[in-house]
Formats: C-alpha cells, sequence, structure tokens
C-alpha cells in the first residue's frame, strides 16, 4: 500500500469518527449479533432513535 492511500484512509477513517458515521456502523453490527432475527433500522430509524432517547435523558433546561 501506497503511503499516499495509507494518509487518505487515514483521513477518512478519523473524518468517520469525529462525525459519528460509524456509530451507525457498530449499532448495525451489535444489533445483528444480539438480535439476529430482527431487523436493522434504517439509519433514518437509528437516527430518530438516538434524537428521542437524547431528548428524553436531557437534563432540565432553563429555556
Amino acid at each position: 500500500m501506497s503511503a499516499v492511500r495509507k494518509v487518505v484512509d487515514t483521513v477518512l477513517w478519523y473524518a468517520r469518527e469525529v462525525t459519528g458515521e460509524t456509530e451507525y456502523d457498530r449499532y448495525c453490527e451489535r444489533h445483528r449479533r444480539h438480535h439476529p432475527h430482527a431487523p436493522v433500522p434504517t439509519r433514518r430509524e437509528y437516527e430518530r432513535m438516538r434524537t428521542t432517547q437524547r431528548e428524553c435523558e436531557a437534563p432540565g433546561r432553563c429555556c
């Protein structure tokens, strides 16, 4: 593998980690392992679940 390709792969990996892109991939792997017969939620469904969960667990707000 060329040095340039390694740098590009590293930058792409880092960008996916920082933006949370890999979080959905890890969720799908975990879901398939623990619930092999259940359908895997789409990315949109996953994002909706995450948002709902964050809103329910958010501490009290002043505004």
